[in-house]
């Protein structure tokens, strides 16, 4: 990210001097404040990551002014400038709180040699400060790999965009591991060494999410008491990933519109644009030329962010995948949650093979964690799966597909109504029973109490439409 360095320098000339030298640091935000009596709240309020300040700025007593400083959130390093080459002075700034102290009498030449070590050093901090301190797995381009050709074909298209730094869009289901693929790309291009900033625009309102975006000075509105830098800024030199970019307004649609343009911001309340270094990856589950049509997403916009798209399978469209996936997330949750579970039987396997997942991989990873939850054995069965898993044909008793199935007219050609109307009671009665079957694992006892009718009945029923319980045991 960019670095925002703070000067409160009481000498005028050495002020102008340090500025026009440390502006060929690149990557570098300067921002004086001057030497009236409020300099030291707008320091305090100014989220700088360095504080060069004259001795004679600081607040009394020197103690509890840097002790101010060093408690900030952002973590500055704080440099005083001292007008009297005294180590024991230097000493008793240093013991107070402060990273370094430097007279204000040297030469600019050496001042700044100084200042670009502590600006490296500072960088160097930003870098370590980002790494996981939950010990996540990093996302890595080979978590996607696959048996499913589909699969094949799109990972060949990722393989492609990685190591660029265009802009990607990329859609799918929820649930599919849009986020966790846009982390992937970040790890493995150009920008790894750089930030990873994710906003979700679907999950604030639209005041809060402009700030989010593009940061605000302090004063910009009420209850702004500090500045705030905003994603774009945070993710100079990294990767911003706007995620449910479709549901994002209008209004700001207009102002993303022209940061991807020149790559500039201007943070809430700010007068200076801010040139920003960003590689910007768009996800959205939504059909954004369908959302164009209907006014609600700009036509411009879609050609600024889709310059390559990637669209991911979802899960029931590679079925082959579920078995491997299963046993990954096994191996990640031992771990994760410390439970000797270690393995899952092939009768499970089946089932969740079988299953539509309209959660896709997340709701994949949810089922596995609940399922090693509440398993007593080293091994998940069928019965520590939901009973959604058991029971995938009742979610679509409503659907347009069975509809299809029970009204298929297109058979009633040259038939009588009588003959209709035993087709159709036919499917009907075939879904039921395989739907009771499904939910007592073929048990045709319970299935008959569940349906209302003896269990003979059943039987009967079961040869006539050609359905055997030993399909429905597991």
């Amino acid at each position: 990210m960019l670095l925002r360095l703070a000067l409160a320098i009481k000498d005028k000339k050495l002020e102008s001097k340090i500025i026009d030298k440390l502006d060929e640091i690149s990557d570098v935000q300067i921002k004086k404040f001057g030497r009236n009596n409020g300099v030291w709240q707008s320091l305090v309020r100014s989220c700088a990551d360095i504080f060069l300040i004259s001795e004679s700025m600081i607040p009394k007593p020197v103690e509890s002014g840097l002790s101010v400083l060093n408690n900030l959130p952002e973590k500055p390093v704080t440099i005083v400038l001292h007008a009297n080459d005294s180590s024991e002075d230097h000493a008793q700034l240093l013991a107070a709180g402060a990273d370094a102290v430097l007279y204000s009498g040297i030469s600019i030449t050496s001042l700044i040699e100084a200042m670009e070590t502590i600006v490296e050093s500072r960088r160097q901090f930003n870098i370590m400060d980002r790494y996981d301190r939950k010990g996540r797995l990093k996302p890595k381009i080979s978590d996607f790999v696959s048996d499913s050709q589909q699969m094949q074909i799109f990972m060949e298209e990722v393989h492609q965009v990685v190591n660029s730094n265009a802009t990607l869009l990329i859609l799918g289901e929820t649930g599919v591991g849009k986020e966790h693929l846009a982390k992937a790309i970040h790890a493995e291009g150009p920008r790894s060494n750089g930030p990873f900033i994710a906003v979700n625009t679907a999950a604030l309102p639209e005041q809060l999410l402009e700030t989010e975006l593009f940061g605000h000075e302090q004063g910009a509105f009420t209850g702004a008491i500090r500045a705030r830098r905003g994603a774009f800024e945070l993710a100079h030199n990294g990767t911003i990933f706007l995620d449910e970019i479709g549901d994002m307004p209008l209004h700001l649609q207009t102002k993303l519109l022209r940061v991807l343009q020149d790559y500039e911001i201007v943070p809430i309340g700010g007068e200076e644009p801010i040139w920003v270094d960003v590689r910007v990856i768009a996800a959205t589950n939504k059909d954004l030329e369908h959302e164009i049509e209907l006014g609600r997403f700009r036509r411009d916009l879609f050609y600024r962010i889709s310059v390559v798209s990637l669209t991911i399978p979802s899960l029931c469209r590679r079925r082959e995948d579920i078995p491997a996936l299963i046993r990954n997330f096994i191996s990640y949750f031992r771990k994760k949650i410390g439970r000797e579970v270690i393995g899952i039987s092939e009768e499970a396997i089946k089932l969740m093979s079988r299953y539509d997942w309209p959660g896709n991989v997340r709701e994949l990873m949810n089922v596995i964690e609940r399922a090693m939850l509440l398993c007593r054995t080293e091994t998940i069965k069928p019965e520590d799966l939901p009973e959604s898993i058991f029971n995938p044909t009742g979610v679509k008793l409503n659907s347009i597909s069975i509809e299809n199935q029970i009204f298929n007219t297109a058979s009633w050609d040259n038939k009588t109504l009588p003959e209709v109307t035993s087709e159709v009671i036919n499917h009907v009665e075939r879904l039921y029973i395989e739907i009771a079957l499904k939910k007592m694992n073929g048990r045709v006892g319970n299935a008959a109490k569940m349906a209302g009718i003896h269990p003979r009945g059943l039987y009967n029923k079961m040869k006539q439409l050609d359905i055997k319980k030993e399909d429905f045991k597991v």
